[in-house]
């Protein structure tokens, strides 16, 4: 496995009936990364994901290599495309970052943690099913839990509030800035700059 490389995984589903949707976080948080790397997404020739490959922090040796990916499937598939990726970059599931959206936690929020359950989230459940371990990073942004009695499915393929659309650029930003930290200053630092 390479020692160097980290796959950077946003976590979100394909097509622009989505992209506004909490669900999509992911997607968000790897946009804003390809765009601090000025690299813009290219297919795989996996055909099942877009990334961008590069480093991440201050140029220089020191810059981790990174692979950001989007894969170009539902959420509820996202471990096979992730799994292949892992395979031809020969990323170990310690060095993958996945970027989701956390119900559990107030919107505007982050919580950075290896390994753990699914909570119920479809696209962590498919990627501990394909790559045999959940022992991989996650950057979880916060989005609530839906008000009164709405449906939770309904809530994370809603569009965020118009409340929420003003401060989601800085959430996007923290989430992109933990991603990094992440990979240069490992996850003891990240969680105690991120996790408040």
């Amino acid at each position: 496995m390479s020692e160097d490389v980290w796959l950077v995984v946003g976590l979100g589903n394909p097509g622009p009936a989505y992209a506004g949707h909490r669900h999509n976080i992911g997607y968000l948080v790897t946009d804003e990364l390809a765009s601090r790397m000025g690299s813009p997404f290219r297919s795989h020739r996996s055909g099942r994901a877009d990334v961008v490959e590069g480093r991440v922090g201050p140029p220089g040796a020191s810059a981790p290599r990174v692979v950001l990916a989007r894969p170009r499937c539902y959420m509820n598939e996202v471990g096979g495309p992730v799994k292949a990726l892992a395979t031809f970059y020969k990323v170990a599931p310690e060095r993958i970052v996945a970027i989701h959206d956390e119900l559990d936690i107030a919107f505007g929020t982050l919580r950075v943690k290896l390994g753990g359950g699914d909570n119920g989230h479809n696209g962590l459940r498919s990627m501990r099913s394909s790559l045999g371990t959940g022992d991989f990073h996650r950057v979880r942004a916060g989005i609530g839990r839906p008000p009164g009695r709405q449906d939770v499915a309904d809530f994370v393929l809603s569009n965020y509030s118009t409340v929420e659309r003003k401060e989601l650029p800085f959430q996007v930003m923290d989430a992109a800035d933990a991603v990094e930290s992440l990979m240069t200053d490992g996850l003891e630092r990240t969680q105690q700059r991120f996790n408040s």
